[in-house]
């Protein structure tokens, strides 16, 4: 979900050789087996340089196209991926659109820039959820685009997580811990997150960690400025100027 409003360019030579799997499938905790998030697709469209038609494996359900064809998502084959890497590396991070037809006048083309969306706010949940009610310690987790690997990684050690949307009124009786998550997008838009951090942080007595943009907005309420970089930062660590 961090690929929100972009498009995606794998460079491996040949995708979807394993399909993909059924989405009905689900672990002990009622979460999908094999997906990221409970539904739908988060990036833009997909840019490839070849695309398997005929998948080879037992778990696979569907092609790829299919599957992005049933969420409404757009890809294109037969591309040079390293070629676009490349302009990618020299240009950073760069807009971009994929068209049917060749235009007569590619200059005169528009492009729409994500970044001025709240792109967090598209993919946050809209109202509370509670994964293992029943467990210790309480878990509220700020769902700025939030991998279902991250609750699995909770609930499988006992906690009861409750997930909440990135606006969401934080009340620090109500959980053991605060967790704020990775997400697409700039940080600077999303200030009522930002707020409510601040709060839990005056009070001081709650653990609070961050992945990602949750590192982002977890800084940003202490005071720090971030601002893009030329490439996105795929690392472990964030960068920071003392």
């Amino acid at each position: 979900r961090s690929y929100r409003g972009q498009i995606l360019v794998l460079t491996y030579p040949l995708i979807g050789n394993y399909g993909i799997p059924s989405a009905k499938e689900f672990d002990e905790y009622g979460l999908p087996k094999h997906f990221e998030w409970i539904e739908g697709i988060s990036v833009s469209a997909l840019v490839v340089g070849e695309i398997c038609k005929t998948p080879s494996h037992w778990r696979a359900q569907s092609t790829l196209s299919k599957w992005m064809e049933s969420h409404g998502i757009p890809g294109i084959s037969g591309i040079d991926t390293r070629a676009l890497t490349k302009k990618i590396r020299e240009n950073g991070s760069i807009l971009g659109r994929i068209v049917y037809d060749y235009p007569e006048n590619p200059k005169a083309l528009t492009f729409n820039d994500p970044n001025v969306r709240n792109l967090v706010a598209e993919c946050s949940v809209k109202e509370p959820m509670v994964f293992n009610a029943t467990g210790a310690p309480r878990i509220c987790a700020i769902d700025c685009g939030l991998k279902l690997n991250q609750i699995k990684c909770f609930v499988s050690r006992g906690a009861r997580v409750d997930l909440v949307p990135w606006n969401h009124p934080l009340d620090e009786s109500q959980f053991d811990g605060l967790f704020i998550s990775n997400g697409p997008g700039d940080p600077v838009v999303c200030k009522d997150t930002v707020i409510q951090i601040q709060k839990i942080l005056k009070n001081g007595r709650k653990p609070i960690f961050g992945i990602c943009l949750g590192h982002q907005l977890l800084s940003t309420a202490i005071g720090c400025k971030t601002y893009k970089m030329k490439y996105g930062n795929r690392g472990h660590n964030l960068p920071c100027v003392h």
